[in-house]
């Protein structure tokens, strides 16, 4: 049996109060976007709390699987569930399409126990939810004898009836990406890197709803254009969530030598790490962006100190958000798994926050220090400054 609709259930959207509905249309986008990305033709509807893919093509024109892997990156989703989809009728019917159901789900070679839970959203339905569990159990206990037994407190299968317009029987639930819609709160501008923190960060902050927009800073000729591939690489595995991005690649080579140059090289990574700030917040402004993301961790390196940050934050007029600042190194790792930027990410080619690093940098740095030693770049670091901007290179990350 082919099961041709997808119910999809969402969280935070639910608790929106009188904005639900503009959620609920932002989400609905989302999957129509996401769908467009694979084989089938769908119908995408919303139902009190509840959204609905059909299938309206052949049963061949689409993956099931593929489906689901798409649903999966979308953000505001909890829960993904193909069901059987059967018109209003009486219990003994909605009871016999249950037991038609698991079969065609279930391989039963040894036992399982089992709960039904009926949620009968339709209140004009006349039989309760609970009397309608009690049916539909009886008749899986009958089809199924020796096979299936009633455990209501720790069950091996949950069977799920849901009675609106029609009903839907499902057991199976895909856990979703959770967070946001992307697009219902703003956009931002990512500092974007070839390491593993940066792509996780975009990724965090997109799940809370917000698009997104990256910077790069490249350097040639000590970085190769291998390198930059490997950064749009990163941003495409994060768009496949995000959504599109456009990202800014930034000649950064002559910035960076006019520090090493002219600045205690102890302070070149919180130096530089202050221009890449002020360039990323001339991209967002263009960009309608309203914040920067960077992948920061308190104490991950010696530009992460409390001390650096503050540092750094200071070169931006706008909100920096940090979603990894309190990870641990392994917890920034088991999430890049999970979104699959990690392989990428290791790739062994360097940027250039790595190839201009000091052998001995500050740990402590004091800002007043800092603006002290950037005096000596007041005659010419503007002109650089807007030379790298003009010169960017714009990628479009669909």
């Amino acid at each position: 049996m082919v099961f041709r609709t997808f119910l999809l259930k969402y969280g935070e959207i639910g608790i929106k109060g009188k904005n639900r509905g503009q959620f609920e249309d932002a989400l609905v986008a989302q999957v129509r976007h996401a769908l467009s990305r694979v084989d089938g033709e769908f119908e995408v509807s919303k139902e009190q709390g509840r959204i609905y893919v059909d299938v309206t093509g052949p049963d061949d024109c689409f993956d099931p699987d593929e489906v689901t892997q798409a649903l999966q990156r979308v953000f505001g989703l909890v829960g993904i569930c193909q069901v059987l989809k059967v018109p209003v009728a009486e219990p003994e019917v909605i009871a016999e399409e249950a037991v038609r159901y698991i079969d065609q789900t279930y391989d039963l070679t040894s036992p399982v126990t089992f709960k039904v839970h009926t949620r009968r959203a339709n209140k004009q339905y006349p039989v309760t939810s609970m009397e309608v569990d009690a049916l539909v159990g009886e008749k899986l206990l009958g089809a199924f004898e020796g096979k299936m037994s009633v455990d209501v407190h720790h069950p091996d299968m949950m069977v799920y009836i849901e009675i609106r317009e029609e009903v839907y029987i499902y057991s199976r639930i895909v856990p979703g990406p959770g967070g946001m819609p992307v697009g219902t709160n703003g956009r931002a501008q990512l500092l974007l890197s070839g390491g593993i923190d940066s792509p996780v960060a975009g990724w965090m902050i997109a799940k809370r709803g917000v698009a997104l927009d990256a910077t790069y800073f490249h350097a040639p000729p000590y970085t190769s254009e291998r390198a930059k591939q490997k950064v749009v690489d990163l941003a495409r595995l994060v768009a496949r969530y995000s959504g599109p991005i456009r990202l800014h690649v930034v000649n950064f080579t002559d910035i960076q030598l006019e520090i090493y140059d002219r600045c205690p090289h102890d302070e070149l990574t919180i130096i530089m790490r202050r221009y890449m700030m002020k360039i990323a917040e001339a991209f967002a402004k263009k960009d309608g962006s309203m914040g920067l993301i960077t992948g920061e961790s308190i104490g991950q390196v010696a530009s992460q100190t409390i001390q650096s940050l503050v540092c750094t934050d200071d070169a931006a007029t706008m909100p920096v958000f940090r979603p990894l600042i309190g990870f641990d190194k392994q917890d920034i790792i088991d999430v890049s798994l999970k979104i699959g930027t990690y392989d990428t990410s290791i790739q062994p080619f360097e940027d250039c926050c790595t190839i201009f690093v000091a052998k001995h940098p500050v740990t402590k740095p004091r800002l007043d220090i800092i603006k002290k030693s950037e005096e000596r770049l007041s005659d010419n670091i503007d002109a650089l400054m807007q030379q790298a901007i003009d010169g960017a290179e714009t990628i479009t990350i669909s």
